[in-house]
């Protein structure tokens, strides 16, 4: 079969928006390819190098919640990125090939810099550098050797993500060139389905937003959330119609309540059903989703060593692929002795 390479940053439980995302499509491909799950928490400290403890605990969270939403560990691999030293090695010869303008330029670079702080201005973006790390700005660069480290063939994206995947084809292609290896120049396969907004109305779902309903929230957490979601602003009380197109609570209909989603939007647009019954509604369809996830990640919860004994025997298969390829890369380079 053909190899996937997909993961995730530990920097905290996985939410819907993941779901929807990604971990939807993992689990609909897992039959069909040879998947390698990357925990990734090199990545993750460019971002949260002051707080590895929570990485550390999120290693086990991220890799829970990739088993309860249904993917197996007798079919997928999960691997710690750190503990791969090929994907290390390859990021440092990548990095010698890769100009700072070709990140700097980067879009999704941008997007994440000013997300996170590493920009300055009200107009034109441009980067604040004495803020702006290393590591940040060569993300792109790490990815790549993530994806290559093990000849992966395929990755699953979101939109957001194709810049990456286009500078890694144009990487690869450069280093085999220059070379003459046979690193494999990966494809994408972008997600059909429609990014999730976050409950306030944000047109993104983030961990760091706090506007996240998460894998492992329990039925009074999530009510909670569902209850103080933003909805139509304009419609300021039962008898005004409302506008799903413009609530973002209908989105949540739309993908886990999808046959009643049309009769909804008509009941709201017709002033027949107020925000606090759409809020039950979607509720009681959240926690349908929920409970058989919060069943199967109990079961590792109360088994953390299995959690760790999964994570360690994908990582050694990793280490057995990322060894034999950055061997025979050394060789072409010749830097071996």
């Amino acid at each position: 079969m053909k190899r996937i390479l997909t993961g995730d940053r530990p920097t905290g439980r996985l939410h819907i928006g993941h779901y929807v995302g990604s971990l939807q499509q993992r689990v609909e491909l897992q039959g069909q390819y040879e998947e390698f799950i990357l925990i990734a928490d090199v990545q993750a400290l460019t971002t949260h190098f002051e707080n590895p403890e929570l990485i550390n605990e999120s290693i086990y969270n991220v890799c829970m919640d990739n088993i309860a939403v249904g993917l197996d560990p007798e079919k997928v691999t999960f691997i710690q990125q750190s503990m791969v030293p090929s994907i290390a090695e390859l990021t440092m010869f990548y990095s010698m090939l890769t100009t700072v303008n070709h990140l700097l330029i980067n879009p999704t670079i941008k997007s994440e810099a000013r997300n996170y702080g590493f920009g300055e201005g009200q107009g034109e973006f441009s980067y604040d550098f004495s803020r702006l790390t290393y590591g940040f700005l060569g993300y792109p660069v790490s990815q790549s050797a993530d994806i290559t480290f093990c000849n992966a063939d395929l990755v699953p994206v979101g939109e957001d993500q194709v810049p990456h995947i286009e500078f890694t084809r144009r990487l690869v292609r450069k280093f085999n060139e220059l070379y003459g290896t046979n690193i494999t120049v990966p494809d994408y396969k972008l997600s059909s389905t429609p990014r999730l907004c976050g409950l306030d109305g944000n047109s993104k779902m983030g961990k760091s937003l706090g506007n996240a309903i998460y894998l492992s929230d329990g039925p009074d957490e999530v009510w909670n959330k569902v209850r103080n979601a933003v909805t139509d602003t304009n419609r300021i009380s039962v008898k005004t119609p409302g506008n799903p197109d413009v609530c973002p609570l209908y989105k949540y209909h739309q993908t886990f309540n999808a046959g009643e989603a049309d009769n909804i939007a008509s009941m709201c647009r017709n002033a027949s059903i107020g925000c606090v019954a759409c809020k039950k509604l979607m509720n009681e369809c959240l926690n349908k989703f929920l409970e058989p996830i919060r069943e199967r990640r109990a079961t590792y919860e109360s088994n953390k060593p299995l959690v760790k004994e999964i994570i360690e025997s994908g990582t050694a298969k990793a280490n057995e692929i990322g060894n034999e390829h950055i061997a025979k890369i050394k060789d072409a380079m010749h830097v071996k002795i």
